[in-house]
């Protein structure tokens, strides 16, 4: 689980994070099968024991051995393939997965947009609003002064009165930018945003990567997960890219893209 940093005092360009040798098993039992057993496997509290082997379960090795800092003020992409370790290592870093050895520090409270915002499909957008900005540690006064840019933020009523409605009657691309619109509402010490930014039109992708500049001078780290090459570039000053869950190359963005891209061409 992600811990404080010990003795770690508050300096504007200080780490924020630090992944020290996170290596990320899942445990999957091999005798189950059907749609969604493996969802529900990898959502699983991880249970340890030497009898894995005898008893059925597979093991995956997700993330291998990635160390990194994180610093105040940076923007940082993760790239990879599909299955490279990208989600995985965020939710590491959120403290809602296990290390199986080495250790994540962080300096404040990280959110992971989608989690902390989580909405409700039986309740109005308007609700959701609220629930998902006491969830994000925000007070009722703070939602309610926020509350129009929030609804501003996200587009949802450029075509109706949507956020009236429950979210049940939302496209998946509506849901989600909502959700990003209720966490950028809030400062954070370490924002991680995975895909976000690939919903919508461009004009709220230039509203969504102008608010993650907003929260770099704020003094706060960002992460993002994105297949979107023009996204990490445009938002990003640096990058890591997994493969196989290993840390490839850790650099300056356009560095790290153009090896990336010459690998994906292969």
């Amino acid at each position: 689980m992600a811990e404080p940093l010990p003795g770690q005092a508050a300096v504007r360009r200080g780490p924020t994070v630090i992944a020290d040798e996170v290596h990320i098993v899942y445990r999957v039992n091999g005798a189950k099968t059907g749609k969604g057993s493996a969802t529900a496997a990898l959502s699983r509290m991880v249970k340890r024991g030497s009898d894995d082997t005898a008893r059925g379960v597979r093991k995956v090795h997700a993330v291998r051995g990635v160390s990194f800092v994180a610093h105040r003020g940076e923007a940082i992409g993760l790239i990879g393939s599909n299955g490279s370790g990208k989600s995985t290592l965020l939710r590491a870093i959120a403290g809602l997965l296990p290390a199986e050895s080495g250790r994540v520090y962080t300096d404040g409270q990280p959110s992971l947009l989608g989690v902390n915002a989580a909405l409700m499909n039986d309740l109005t957008g308007e609700r959701n609003v609220t629930l998902g900005g006491l969830a994000m540690g925000m007070s009722r006064e703070q939602v309610k002064e926020r509350y129009q840019e929030i609804v501003d933020f996200s587009g949802i009523n450029e075509k109706g009165d949507f956020i009236s409605l429950p979210m049940r009657t939302y496209s998946s691309g509506m849901q989600a930018r909502l959700r990003f619109s209720i966490a950028a509402a809030k400062d954070h010490d370490v924002l991680m945003i995975d895909e976000a930014l690939a919903t919508g039109d461009a004009k709220f992708r230039g509203r969504s990567e102008a608010r993650i500049r907003d929260l770099r001078k704020q003094a706060g780290t960002v992460f993002l997960v994105s297949h979107s090459n023009k996204s990490i570039r445009d938002t990003c000053d640096r990058v890591l890219w997994l493969e196989r869950g290993e840390l490839r190359l850790d650099g300056p963005t356009e560095e790290v893209m153009r090896e990336y891209e010459k690998f994906s061409a292969k």
